[in-house]
């Protein structure tokens, strides 16, 4: 792997049509049972192959053996009903018919191992997998047991870091956690959310990053945007919090957004995955256009702390335009890299 710059994706990677109707986020699975398994393992494999083929360092499973970012794990734990589900404002920002949460939470088994597993065999890169953040599960979610946010978050931080647990024996190198909610819910990052996503990374050795992105290009999100002015500073309030934390990687979201990046400033120290690839736009980047991105970061984060990186996840995207779109990642990412090599010299 390239001593600096090294390059990763944040998300998903659109799925092949022959799992799930493309194009559309969170579409239906078209095969179930065995078939699915069989599936998803092998939509796995090709997205490890398209991310190697582009030059992508540190490779993930694209999200292929997820329909949807949260819910995908949330299935897999008992206390959760799905049939019993309720209306909630997801992210402060839409209505959502989502499952409810009828008893006490647990993890009965592994819910991604075997996946990382697949993951691990098929690359000798170093490997990321993405679990969804306490505050965000929580937040997707009808509470009728617990009657807290808060009590939950740290059921869930409990039953997440078993999971990245046992992720870091299957040879998983990075292990990142969603949290979009921190974006949203200021007073609850500062009073638990930081705390519970330390939690859930309690213990372990491998690298750990927190993911905070303004979301999918969905109508929903791009209206929201619309209302946060020409400056997006909510990486103001969790920032601090988050350099102060023991997460070692900090994901947010850039190119294309009008995230001032001297905010990067506030996590100094950590190592930075930055979005230089917009998720909401199908126009690819140019090389030149990445190159610039990253230019601008390297004020405020040192080089051999910069990971360039993806917005969020592409899975809506066609596959030409999300593989373009890593061509290019790479193509900048290399630009730069050579630079900054040239200037230390």
């Amino acid at each position: 792997m390239h001593t600096l710059l090294p390059t990763a994706i944040v998300g998903s990677l659109p799925k092949p049509s022959w799992l799930a109707e493309p194009e559309k986020l969170w579409s239906e699975w078209k095969l179930d049972g065995a078939d699915l398994t069989e599936g998803t393992r092998d939509a796995l494999r090709i997205a490890v192959h398209e991310q190697v083929r582009r030059g992508i360092d540190i490779v993930s499973d694209g999200e292929q053996t997820r329909q949807h970012f949260v819910t995908t794990f949330i299935e897999h734990l008992s206390g959760v009903d799905f049939e019993r589900r309720q209306t909630v404002r997801i992210r402060d920002r839409y209505d959502a018919s989502v499952p409810s949460v009828v008893g006490a939470v647990e993890r009965p088994r592994a819910v991604f191992v075997e996946d990382a597993a697949c993951l691990r065999a098929a690359t000798d890169r170093p490997i990321k997998w993405a679990l969804p953040g306490p505050m965000t599960m929580v937040d997707t979610l009808y509470d009728a047991h617990y009657k807290s946010r808060e009590r939950l978050a740290w059921e869930f931080a409990a039953i997440l870091n078993q999971e990245a647990r046992e992720l870091e024996a299957a040879g998983v190198d990075v292990i990142q956690f969603d949290e979009p909610a921190f974006n949203v819910f200021f007073d609850e990052v500062k009073d638990w959310g930081v705390a519970a996503l330390e939690r859930a990374t309690e213990g372990l050795h491998v690298e750990t990053a927190v993911h905070i992105c303004y979301g999918y290009g969905i109508a929903a999100n791009n209206e929201w945007k619309a209302t946060l002015g020409s400056q997006w500073r909510q990486y103001e309030e969790s920032f601090p919090l988050l350099q102060q934390s023991t997460i070692d990687i900090i994901s947010l979201e850039s190119h294309h957004s009008h995230v001032p990046l001297d905010l990067i400033e506030l996590v100094r120290g950590k190592k930075v995955m930055i979005g230089a690839i917009d998720v909401a736009d199908p126009s690819i980047e140019t090389p030149d256009e990445v190159a610039d991105t990253l230019r601008r970061a390297l004020h405020f984060v040192d080089a051999d702390k910069l990971i360039p990186s993806t917005n969020c996840g592409m899975a809506p995207f066609p596959r030409d335009v999300a593989l373009a779109k890593l061509s290019s990642l790479t193509a900048g990412a290399a630009i730069v890299r050579d630079e900054v090599t040239d200037r230390d010299i």
